[in-house]
């Protein structure tokens, strides 16, 4: 058996050991009764975060907008849409937050501004202002169309004509979010000095959004059809995306930012990837480590719940990091439907069990530790753009946009007016008030998963082996720190299982169960979807 990870539990950065927690600050907290949560509602939520046991806060965009994609269209990167609150009300977060020792990390969408920014309103008044080159504007072809095939990844063409100016602007998701032209020095030095900005103020860090379209080929050819079965055509594009995402100069954009990164002390550069193919990860890290400290791993977040699928995954992962690179793991965020609901809700504390001993850095949703599900949007209620335009029986990404079920309370105790998307129905038995009165909820099984992890280096930071011959549908994975023997084993099946650990160990005793059961000896049995964490003697 191939063992994991053996560098040592000491000189170890902050990001390495730490659990994040992604807020959409729209749906956390409301502190003035608009119906969308805001910055002063993550400061009265602070100490709930404390007592969860999470080390690090990302928050989706906070900057001026006008929302036509929630935010991910940026008008302004160096300040704070009214709706939020103000600088000074993210300076009062910053020092609450830094007093509670917890960390706060911000979204950096660069790959494109919105349609309002003061740059694209400059660009677009002619065609040699100064700014025109920040955007990428092409001419029509000669019948008057797009100047190629290429598609927007909410769908129809990336192109949108502007009259005044007589030409097309390209757009990789909505029009209304244009791209800027990262082959310009000036667009590149602009939005460094906007991570500057925040990191100044003591950000501890950025996510950093849409990495891969950074960069379009300069041919602007056509994109080939895709491939019939392949992760493109899975996701509804006619098009395989060959000129317009991963440019072997992007990569070179993921280091220079890291540059700017390195110029304070301890932050963190985090990048959504977009790649479910944990071989394209490894580009990002860097050689040598000189790009993401954390390149979102979202494999997991795309595979089935089978327990062969998952050890194949992270194996192969672990199998090719490069030397002193980090691992880490996502299930869940803002673009994709709640775990609970698509691998079942008898799995979702098995999910957690998973995420939260595996070696690498776990990545929660707000929300997940209640265990919650997507919520049912009808049409005429749907905000998202994108689920706007899905066919019907897609729901976009509302469902699991939906307010924090804080109590019982008219609309969850998350506002005091209208709610901006409308609250689970069963809020008034799933909340966080009622799970911290139950010391068998999903919200304390959370807490106490988390508390293991900080309290035993074996988990945060132990040697890792996979264990075999315990039977099928079962995952069983040792973890190694510091004298620490642990033994965590989920059952993937709707079988009760028994399993004899005497050939690892003379004795064996619960930390944890997914089903809150008390087991000791070198026999256990496992109900179905049940998932133990055990200290091995």
């Amino acid at each position: 058996m191939k063992t994991y990870h053996l560098h040592g539990t000491h000189n170890l950065k902050w990001w390495q050991t730490a659990v994040f927690y992604q807020i959409y600050p729209r749906s956390f907290q409301d502190s003035n009764g608009d119906g969308i949560g805001d910055l002063q509602g993550i400061i009265n939520r602070l100490d709930y975060l404390v007592d969860l046991g999470i080390n690090a806060i990302w928050i989706s965009p906070i900057f001026p907008s006008p929302m036509a994609d929630f935010g991910y269209d940026v008008a302004d990167y160096c300040d704070i849409h009214p709706m939020f609150g103000d600088l000074a009300t993210f300076d009062r977060l910053l020092d609450e937050a830094h007093a509670r020792n917890l960390k706060i990390i911000l979204d950096f969408v660069p790959n494109h501004s919105s349609n309002q920014h003061p740059w694209f309103l400059e660009s677009r008044t002619s065609r040699d202002n100064p700014k025109r080159d920040w955007y990428i504007w092409r001419d029509a072809k000669p019948d008057g169309s797009p100047p190629n095939n290429w598609i927007s990844m909410f769908g129809g063409p990336a192109w949108t004509w502007d009259a005044p100016t007589g030409q097309y602007y390209l757009h990789s998701f909505l029009p209304e979010q244009p791209d800027l032209n990262w082959r310009n020095p000036d667009v590149v030095n602009a939005m460094h000095n906007a991570l500057r900005f925040w990191l100044q103020r003591g950000v501890d860090g950025f996510r950093v959004d849409a990495i891969l379209c950074l960069i379009k080929h300069e041919s602007f050819q056509d994109n080939p059809p895709v491939t019939p079965g392949s992760y493109w055509e899975r996701w509804g594009h006619q098009f395989e995306p060959r000129y317009t995402v991963e440019q072997p100069e992007m990569f070179e954009h993921v280091r220079l930012m890291r540059r700017v990164f390195d110029e304070f002390e301890e932050r963190v550069h985090i990048g959504e990837t977009g790649t479910v193919d944990v071989a394209g990860l490894i580009p990002y890290y860097g050689r040598p480590l000189d790009g993401y400290d954390i390149p979102f791993n979202f494999k997991l977040l795309h595979a089935n719940w089978h327990a062969a699928t998952v050890r194949q995954i992270v194996e192969a992962y672990y199998d090719i990091l490069p030397a002193g690179g980090w691992p880490n793991f996502v299930f869940g965020n803002h673009d994709i439907h709640r775990f609970a609901t698509r691998y079942g809700y008898q799995n979702h504390r098995s999910v957690a069990m998973l995420l939260l001993t595996l070696w690498g850095i776990p990545t929660l949703y707000y929300g997940d530790e209640l265990g919650l599900e997507d919520v049912f949007i009808p049409l005429a209620q749907r905000v998202d753009p994108w689920g706007i335009k899905m066919p019907e029986g897609d729901f976009g990404r509302d469902p699991e946009r939906t307010p924090m079920q804080w109590d019982s309370s008219p609309n969850a105790g998350f506002t005091s007016g209208q709610p901006w998307l409308p609250v689970a129905n069963d809020y008034a038995q799933r909340n966080v008030a009622s799970q911290l009165a139950d010391a068998h909820s999903t919200l304390n099984f959370y807490k106490t998963l988390i508390q293991l992890r900080r309290s035993r280096p074996a988990l945060h930071n132990g040697a890792f082996t996979f264990v075999d011959g315990l039977g099928d549908d079962l995952l069983a994975y040792r973890r190694e720190a510091d004298g620490q023997r642990l033994l965590v084993c989920l059952n993937f099946g709707d079988q009760t299982r028994t399993i004899d650990l005497s050939h690892l160990t003379s004795r064996a005793a619960t930390l944890l169960s997914t089903h809150f059961t008390q087991q000791s000896g070198t026999t256990f049995m496992l109900q179905p979807h049940e998932s133990i964490l055990l200290q091995l003697g």
